[in-house]
């Protein structure tokens, strides 16, 4: 007996067309490249000693050459090891020898300078701890190169691997955020456009409050308001304030297709709304919401970036593209213009190749292309 023959799904045709687009293929494998490095990043295959000070201050990338001033004729700059060179006693304290010479004036009474002065250092733990801490959280290395594959920074950091590594935090930005906020949208949309009446009346006062105000100050509210830097903090700033555009869409598209025949079918079989809501009318309109998806990565990207320009953005010791490119517009000044050339291209590579695939995936995904 032959076995009974199936209509392949929705997903299954969506595969089949996207199979025949070559675009979309090329375009998938650039995504999945990208992906496949946030991953080897995130696990510390790569970009894990981004922060290791291995070449010179603003080493050239290799195929520009070493500047002959600072590289030598060796093509490295050698570190003294034997105090050689005179060495600063501390120098990031320019007062460091007249404090030692007030405290030697002290002596070992701890009241003295509030006998002498009537004021003590406040600060004096701190800077003690702070002092020991130096030299600890990063690798320094003997012998530092005049050129790196795509340059250094100011801090001799390699920005291939510093590229890598903000590629990480800027794509789970980009990408959880996005996510976040097309659920947010579809569910509100969803319901909104499904049920109707009052539900429909107040999910469009709470969309309309959100729009009342302008984007970049609803952000910055936001933002004020959580007062702590982070990837998660940014995630949920640019979640909660971008399910606005997926909402709009999503509940036109709901308030469209409730009255179609199949949905009808449906409700003539007993489905449920949350049935009928999400496993007949979403696969139809998923395609709205792929679109959406793309449009939030690349502008919560650049919405990165605007963030760490503020100060609102990734803390102090984690890397971006953001704080990249904030970096980079001093440096430009410089005629240095490796560090914003590495990651205004990733930024560009990624945006391009995602716009694509989700375009061509939207195409595959509407019943009504052929």
């Amino acid at each position: 007996m032959s076995k009974p023959h199936t209509s392949p799904g929705l997903w299954a045709l969506a595969w089949r067309r996207l199979r025949g687009d070559k675009i979309a293929m090329v375009s998938l494998a650039v995504v999945g490249a990208f992906f496949l490095l946030v991953l080897a990043s995130a696990s510390g295959l790569v970009g894990a000693n981004w922060e290791d000070e291995v070449a010179v201050s603003y080493a050239p990338p290799t195929f520009a050459g070493a500047d002959p001033v600072v590289a030598g004729i060796d093509g490295a700059i050698p570190v003294a090891d034997d105090h050689s060179l005179p060495t600063p006693v501390n120098v990031l304290d320019p007062l460091a020898d007249d404090i030692a010479e007030l405290r030697a004036q002290m002596g070992s009474n701890p009241s003295a300078g509030v006998e002498m002065y009537g004021v003590t250092d406040p600060l004096a733990d701190d800077i003690t701890a702070l002092r020991g801490s130096m030299g600890k959280t990063k690798k320094v290395i003997a012998h530092k190169a005049a050129t790196l594959p795509f340059g250094a920074d100011k801090w001799g950091h390699d920005v291939l691997q510093k590229t890598i590594k903000g590629g990480e935090t800027s794509i789970v930005v980009g990408l959880v955020a996005a996510l976040l906020a097309v659920v947010l949208g579809t569910i509100f949309g969803a319901v909104s456009g499904y049920f109707g009446g009052l539900v429909d009346d107040f999910f469009n006062w709470f969309y309309s409050i959100f729009t009342s105000i302008p984007s970049i100050l609803m952000i910055l509210t936001v933002a004020a308001v959580l007062q702590q830097k982070g990837v998660l903090t940014i995630v949920l700033i640019l979640g909660l304030t971008g399910w606005t555009g997926p909402y709009r869409l999503i509940r036109a598209e709901y308030i469209k297709h409730k009255a179609r025949e199949y949905v009808m079918a449906a409700d003539a079989i007993g489905a449920s709304h949350w049935r009928k809501m999400f496993s007949h009318i979403f696969p139809n309109v998923s395609h709205v919401a792929l679109v959406q998806m793309s449009i939030l990565v690349v502008g919560f990207i650049k919405a990165e970036v605007i963030l760490s320009f503020l100060g609102f953005g990734v803390p102090v010791g984690t890397v971006s593209w953001g704080s990249m490119l904030n970096e980079a517009q001093n440096e430009l000044i410089l005629g240095k213009w490796w560090q914003l050339t590495a990651a205004a291209a990733a930024m560009a590579v990624l945006v391009t190749a995602f716009s694509l695939f989700t375009d061509a995936l939207r195409d595959a995904l509407d019943p009504k292309v052929k």
